[in-house]
């Protein structure tokens, strides 16, 4: 258990490195921030930090030994760091997880492999491949790259009697999962936090929408109902367990239906905070940022209780031009991340509106 006044280092300097390195400075912890990135947002918020590649051993050696315990903000910090890392200070979580989420095919398999549902799907690797997970998972269905795809990059959508081989050639033929698609009612997610004892504490189901493959908005509670609810924090808290995860994840999921029966299946697992908390920064009694903050520090998790009913909203782009707009609104609290350009599909902040109960 780390003492506060002790340092955490954290792998990653975007905005999700930035609202734990606040959080940490709540509980009276120091936080030393990794990145390659000299742009980081995260840096402006902590005393020390490394500007560095993630492949140069010495800057790598000097952060540890500055560092009490380590941890990451994003899932593609590349293996061989957090293994370098990991002789040297405890990484939390461990290192294994990044390997099993960071190839989307090996995270399908794990899930399928703990009876869990997801989408139908079919590795890639081939041309005779894609005509055999076409005829598997039939079409209309998504083709992602196994790696390094997120908020809609790295995939392709093939429409029913479409052109399989043209969505592969547009991913530049690299190794793919095949997905087929899910007529969803909605979509979902369950932040879950797991303390190195085993203790797991769920937040409330969160409903999801998203614009243009980036999520838009993020509402507390989700309209399903309480027994799919318990279902879905069940799922997460069986993924939690199968990792032996220290810290928080998240688990994004589809409601869909069938006949009058509603279920979930399991779209991605998000090994580290997610969007999809944000809310819970102003909306519960412990955010998701503490949350991961205790767990790897070794403190006891806090109880998540919802202060009311909330929503997020993310300010994408030039949205973040009008944030003077949300300092007008009662029960608005709005956070910006600090980045210098807005660009198209860049997440510059967002503001959480609490509702009374």
């Amino acid at each position: 258990m780390l003492k506060p006044g002790a340092t955490i280092g954290i792998l990653g300097g975007g905005q999700l490195g930035r609202m734990l390195a606040l959080a940490a400075q709540q509980l009276g912890l120091k936080v030393h921030i990794y990145s390659p990135d000299k742009d980081s947002c995260a840096f402006d918020v902590v005393h020390t930090f490394t500007c560095a590649d993630y492949d140069d051993e010495a800057a790598l050696g000097r952060f540890a030994n500055s560092v009490d315990v380590i941890t990451y903000e994003f899932e593609n910090v590349p293996a061989k760091t957090a293994a370098f890392l990991a002789k040297r200070k405890p990484v939390l979580p461990d290192p294994r997880v990044l390997e099993l989420t960071q190839d989307r095919l090996i995270e399908k398999n794990f899930i399928s492999e703990l009876r869990i549902g997801t989408a139908p799907y079919a590795a890639v690797h081939s041309a005779s491949q894609l005509a055999d997970g076409v005829a598997k998972v039939g079409l209309p269905a998504v083709l992602k790259t196994k790696r390094l795809g997120y908020d809609g990059k790295g995939q392709a959508k093939i429409a029913k009697g479409g052109d399989a081989n043209a969505a592969w050639r547009s991913l530049k033929n690299e190794p793919c999962i095949l997905e087929g698609f899910i007529d969803f009612e909605r979509e979902v997610s369950v932040i879950a936090a797991r303390s190195a004892d085993g203790k797991i504490e769920c937040f409330e189901v969160t409903e999801n929408e998203h614009r243009d493959h980036i999520l838009h908005i993020s509402k507390v509670p989700a309209k399903v109902s309480p027994a799919l609810a318990a279902e879905a924090r069940r799922i997460a808290t069986r993924i939690a367990k199968a990792f032996d995860y220290v810290g928080v994840l998240a688990v994004e999921m589809f409601v869909v239906r069938t006949g009058k029966k509603r279920t979930v299946l399991v779209n991605e697992i998000a090994p580290r905070v997610h969007n999809s908390g944000h809310w819970t920064i102003d909306g519960a009694t412990v955010s998701q940022f503490e949350q991961h903050i205790r767990a790897v520090a070794g403190w006891p998790l806090g109880k998540p209780i919802r202060l009311g009913r909330v929503e997020m909203i993310n300010l994408i782009g030039a949205e973040v031009n009008q944030a003077s707009h949300w300092l007008t609104v009662p029960g608005a609290s709005l956070h910006l991340y600090g980045k210098k350009d807005a660009r198209a599909g860049r997440k510059m902040g967002h503001v959480t509106k609490v509702i009374s109960k």
